[in-house]
């Protein structure tokens, strides 16, 4: 978000700059979603790491993992809802940071 967070007013306007904001992606009669290609690679990547490091940590997200593979999701797809989760909860800690009066 750089020296300016004001300018981001939605965690989806954060998660279109992080590369993590979903994407139609139909052919025929088949329709997904992908992740965004474009945006920032280097938050990219901190969500990458944060998402991987807690499907290896934190059971809540294993929990969760698991309950998505038996609803017949893919990894991929599994890990780009993750990724958007991610996305809107260090977007709100980002706004809490920014938000809070100097000393």
């Amino acid at each position: 978000m750089g020296d300016n967070p004001e300018r981001l007013n939605t965690e989806a306007s954060f998660a279109a700059l992080c590369g993590v904001s979903p994407v139609e992606f139909s052919s025929g009669r088949r329709s997904t979603r992908r992740l965004n290609y474009g945006g920032d690679r280097q938050a990219n990547a901190a969500l990458h790491r944060i998402v991987f490091t807690r499907l290896r940590h934190d059971p809540r997200t294993q929990v969760y993992y698991e309950r998505r593979t038996q609803e017949g999701k893919t990894r991929r797809e599994i890990i780009r809802c993750l990724k958007r989760y991610a996305a809107r909860e260090v977007f709100n800690l980002v706004r809490l940071i920014s938000r809070a009066p100097a000393l």
